[in-house]
């Protein structure tokens, strides 16, 4: 038997979960979205049937997924709770969102899963932080609701209370690492390099260090710690960041992100 999944919203993240369930067998998914040519392409690709409004997502939906902006939450909401079918699984991938906002917008009468994923899954590399304390939500779909996001990605089961710090780490995180790209390319030009071979030295760079550090086995300090001769060009690097307190201020990053998170909350 086929399980459906309803997509309210088919933007960037909405769609590569959409791609991604495309493999996942009897799984189908339906989409939602106020722009209806994003579901159209996801229709034209046959990975989503399109439907024209929120009720006729929710009452077709036995998992539904809301993958709106904060601000458009609770317009949604009130669209699609009247028409919810009894044991609808709401799923949000929602930034800050709590578990108990989403309990009181479907009308406290379904059971919700908060999720938190992050830009990389877009290319079929997203982690995916998954909340399934809800005591109304059944054994059997807390099984699915992993398996679901573990054919997709890496998944984190993890309380609700940790949901704003992997917001800050794991959420925002790819914002920091092409960040720090931009930052080297920008390095590369400036010690001479056209920008278009700084940019192909850079990511060839990013892809090596982390296949290194997933397949060496080695803690990250053992790896920087090979790389760094005694008076070398390294070391002298690294004490520069660090006399810019550049480590520092990636941990406050974290922190402020985190407590972004815990404000929309």
């Amino acid at each position: 038997m086929t399980t459906v999944i309803g997509f309210c919203g088919a933007g960037n993240m909405g769609a590569a979960i959409i791609k991604g369930l495309a493999g996942v067998p009897d799984v189908s998914a339906l989409a939602y979205d106020t722009d209806a040519g994003k579901t159209a392409a996801l229709a034209g690709e046959k990975l989503a049937r399109a439907v024209d409004s929120p009720d006729e997502l929710a009452a077709g939906s036995e998992y539904l997924l809301l993958c709106v902006k904060p601000q458009f939450l609770v317009g949604a909401m009130a669209s699609l709770a009247p028409h919810l079918r009894p044991g609808t699984v709401v799923m949000s991938i929602v930034a800050g969102v709590t578990m108990a906002k989403l309990r009181k917008l479907t009308g406290g009468d379904f059971p919700v899963v908060r999720i938190m994923p992050n830009t990389p899954a877009l290319v079929g590399a997203g982690q995916f932080a998954l909340c399934l304390d809800d005591p109304a939500l059944p054994e059997t779909q807390k099984t699915f609701v992993k398996s679901l996001f573990e054919a997709i990605g890496r998944t984190y089961l993890l309380e609700e209370r940790l949901f704003d710090a992997f917001t800050g780490l794991a959420g925002s995180g790819p914002a920091y690492v092409l960040y720090f790209m931009e930052a080297l390319i920008e390095a590369g030009v400036y010690v001479g390099f056209p920008r278009t071979k700084a940019a192909d030295i850079v990511a060839g760079l990013m892809a090596g260090t982390v296949k290194l550090a997933a397949e060496s086995g080695l803690h990250p300090s053992v790896l920087r710690e090979m790389v760094t001769s005694p008076a070398g060009t390294t070391i002298e690097a690294l004490m520069h960041l660090d006399r810019q307190a550049v480590r520092a201020a990636i941990i406050d990053a974290v922190a402020a992100s985190r407590d972004r998170s815990r404000a929309l909350g």
